[in-house]
């Protein structure tokens, strides 16, 4: 992420607090993500 990027994000309508969501979102499901290959979680 850069500032470009965000911009970008502005450019197509997001406002400042769905850009903090979004971001928490993403970073949330990427750590857990992490700590299920860590822990060596099969998928169903």
């Amino acid at each position: 992420m850069e500032a470009a990027d965000v911009e970008r994000l502005r450019q197509a309508g997001f406002d400042d607090r769905a850009i903090h969501d979004a971001c928490a979102i993403i970073s949330y499901f990427a750590f857990v993500n992490r700590i299920a290959d860590g822990l060596g979680v099969e998928m169903e």
